[in-house]
């Protein structure tokens, strides 16, 4: 069974917010913006997800406007800002000289502001705000840039090292700046306080599948005053601030997420989240002796542990937990593929090996007791089998570093699950080489396929052997992404043994 800790890259959808979409679906299908009775009862559900909203996020005025998730409204609150500064420009007065925002923001934040900022011709600098140790923003160096700043961007809560930002301290710093303050709510929505209204805040975007709801569905709060363009013009949806047929089941289901959270019987309290988090912990040490936490405890949200393990980079832990059945990531999903060291923790200043070598853990309140513990058993699995393998791969490291990008010699590479079972039934059985190591193959055996165990850290040695088997020799190489066994069976074909494929998908897939 596979146990599911990677909540802060998305979680599953609530049971009530998939009945709630399903009833939209299925009953309350009109279209918001029709007059008959069947838009009517859509329009009043949309706005009574709306007024559920406000009292979950403090927000009783301003704009509160459904989005596709945070990314559009992180767009349209940079659009927002700076044609804002582009018209006082126009206008022909004097505006700030910079956009400021932290160096620990997800990605998307500095990407918007980079997009508009050159579409709109401001030529405005793009700095980073330098944090801490911690991970916390540095605010005496905020204090002495904010009033050269046109718009500062920073997050409630971080994504990766779940560390709290301090958000009343980035307000008083703000307080003798014109800037614009746009803050990225999503991780702290449903497990930690948000009153908007109780800070300047001009911008806050949500993202609905990050706490059990749908993907595609969002919000993006707008104080009452601050400027404001669409970043969708058309029919006039959302009071002309989103234009577009809204996404009723989606909306319906997010609001069925907001009214559980309110009534708080669903969500787990701080304090078990705490216990729950304290546990895994506990798992990780007795797991890896050596393990280091990357992110102070009592700064950061109780559902989120980043830690490193010295001598075993995150591709390695990766495969390790993986082959466990536990689901967790090296970082944001966003940039899960690119195997480059976390921005985050290099901006914390923390050693390179730290910041290549981090993985990511991360629940959801909705989580059971169950769930997690059977999370710490297999948590200890990974540690036995590590410790009974006694490998570190070096070798393999630099071939991992390169998943992602296998460039194919050959356009019929990878082969399906069905054809490798169909191999498997002929008369002339083939070779099948599982190229996982040796720990991940001790975690999660594949009998079935009878495959020989040739691990990727030690394929070279092996390969000659392979390229002299009869021509007729059909070669199916495995792992568990199907990245390695790519490189296994092009590398075969290199050395001249045309029959030799990888299994598409790897063995997660199949």
């Amino acid at each position: 069974m596979e146990i599911y800790l990677d909540a802060n890259a998305t979680t599953p959808v609530l049971p009530q917010a998939r009945a709630a979409a399903l009833a939209v679906m299925g009953e309350y299908f009109g279209n918001p913006s029709s007059t008959h009775g069947a838009g009517l009862k859509a329009s009043a559900l949309l706005e009574d997800v709306r007024v559920t909203a406000r009292r979950v996020l403090g927000a009783p005025r301003g704009q509160l406007v459904f989005t596709s998730g945070a990314t559009e409204g992180i767009q349209t609150a940079v659009l927002s800002a700076l044609q804002s500064l582009r018209l006082q420009r126009e206008a022909g007065r004097p505006i700030p000289g910079a956009l400021l925002y932290g160096a620990t923001e997800h990605k998307a934040v500095p990407e918007a502001l980079r997009h508009w900022n050159a579409l709109l011709g401001l030529g405005l600098d793009v700095v980073p705000i330098p944090v801490d140790a911690q991970g916390r923003h540095d605010l005496t160096w905020l204090r002495s840039r904010a009033p050269t700043a046109g718009l500062v961007c920073t997050m409630a809560v971080n994504n990766e090292t779940g560390v709290v930002s301090d958000l009343q301290g980035i307000a008083s710093a703000l307080e003798q700046s014109q800037a614009l303050w746009l803050v990225d709510g999503v991780q702290a929505l449903g497990k930690a306080p948000l009153h908007l209204a109780d800070l300047e805040i001009d911008y806050a975007p949500f993202s609905g599948h990050k706490l059990y709801a749908p993907k595609g569905v969002g919000m993006l709060y707008v104080r009452e005053g601050a400027p404001f363009t669409p970043l969708l013009a058309g029919g006039g949806q959302e009071g002309s601030a989103r234009s577009g047929t809204e996404n009723m089941a989606g909306i319906a289901a997010f609001g069925a997420v907001l009214s559980a959270l309110e009534a708080g019987n669903v969500f787990a309290s701080t304090s078990e989240m705490v216990d729950r988090r304290e546990r895994l912990a506990d798992a990780l040490r007795e797991a890896f002796s050596d393990v280091v936490f990357n992110a102070p405890r009592e700064l950061s949200l109780p559902t989120t542990l980043n830690f490193s393990v010295p001598g075993v980079d995150a591709k390695e832990l990766l495969n390790l937990f993986d082959a466990a059945g536990v689901r967790v990531s090296s970082g944001s999903a966003c940039s899960a593929s690119k195997a480059r060291p976390s921005h985050v923790l290099q901006a914390m200043g923390l050693p390179d090996w730290r910041s290549r070598s981090a993985v990511r853990l991360s629940f959801g309140p909705c989580d059971s007791d169950w769930l997690i513990d059977e999370a710490c058993l297999r948590i200890r699995e990974c540690g036995v089998a590590l410790r009974a393998c006694g490998e570190r791969v070096v070798a393999a490291r630099a071939t991992d570093e390169s998943e992602g990008t296998v460039q194919s010699a050959s356009d019929d590479l990878h082969c399906t699950p069905a054809v490798l079972q169909a191999a498997m039934r002929a008369p002339s059985r083939p070779v099948v080489v599982d190229v996982r190591e040796r720990y991940e193959q001790m975690l999660s055996p594949v009998r079935h396929l009878h495959a020989e165990s040739i691990p990727m850290s030690t394929l070279a040695a092996s390969l000659p052997r392979l390229a002299e088997l009869p021509p007729e020799t059909a070669v199916f190489f495995v792992c568990r992404s199907g990245r390695r066994s790519a490189q296994a069976a092009d590398s075969l074909r290199r050395l001249g043994h045309t029959r030799a494929w990888s299994l598409a998908g790897g063995l997660s897939a199949s």
